[in-house]
């Protein structure tokens, strides 16, 4: 009779545990929500030519099977910078409007690109309101094999960047732009872009810095795409 009701016992101990780490994985199922596809749409490859040859001690070695073409995000995840403001430590770009920057298009073409001056600069995108950033597409001028130098991305609710600043990539390996040691690769740019993590850090601004590339001391982008559930209220992207 000892042992049966040990045994009993035991019984109703593995059944409790077992209830308990079914609960937790459900509730962990339920808070991050039902999930979905999304798919970035690349433009056509846009470089003709022999590249140059690039040496940076943190470049990264070309890897097509590595190219992130979709993702897992909450249900109703869009392009919430479409549309949205971009300022620009560079007021008065040499090449193009900031406008560009979020117009939807991130084809690498003549006239789809803004370019901004020598030297380390900025350009920031007021999402208008906090959202958990998903992911981030990013696409500097793809017509030519180059990589951009001191690439870091920051997000924030502060406009200012002075205070909550969260960064999300940073490939200045000598902190050289005075924003930290980065441990993320250099890379050739192409039509692939480079998807982010978003890490769903909530921030309203995103703010992308370079400082010149290997071919020129310019800074460029064709697109900048922000991968988020609309905030309740948000003003929907206008259409194209």
């Amino acid at each position: 009779m000892k042992h049966t009701t040990l045994a009993l016992s035991s019984l109703a101990l593995i059944a409790t545990l077992a209830s308990c780490g079914k609960s937790g994985s459900s509730s962990s199922s339920s808070a991050s929500g039902p999930q979905e596809e999304v798919k970035i749409a690349f433009p056509n490859p846009m470089f003709i030519g022999t590249p140059t040859e690039t040496k940076l001690p943190n470049l990264e070695t070309p890897d097509p099977s590595k190219v992130i073409k979709t993702f897992m995000a909450p249900k109703g995840t869009v392009n919430v910078a479409k549309g949205k403001k971009v300022t620009s430590s560079d007021a008065a770009p040499i090449i193009g409007d900031l406008t560009l920057v979020t117009d939807g298009d991130a084809d690498g073409a003549d006239g789809n690109f803004v370019e901004l001056a020598p030297g380390h600069h900025w350009i920031q995108i007021d999402l208008e309101t906090s959202h958990r950033i998903r992911k981030i597409a990013l696409w500097h001028y793809h017509k030519q094999a180059g990589a951009y130098l001191d690439v870091c991305v920051q997000a924030s609710d502060d406009p200012e960047f002075k205070k909550g600043v969260v960064t999300l990539f940073n490939n200045d390996h000598d902190n050289s732009s005075g924003l930290g040691f980065g441990k993320d690769p250099a890379y050739i740019e192409t039509n692939h872009g480079r998807v982010i993590d978003g890490k769903a850090v909530k921030a309203r601004y995103i703010r992308l810095y370079s400082n010149g590339n290997t071919t020129s001391d310019m800074n460029h982008y064709c697109e900048v795409q922000v991968f988020a559930v609309p905030a309740a209220g948000a003003a929907p992207a206008p259409a194209k």
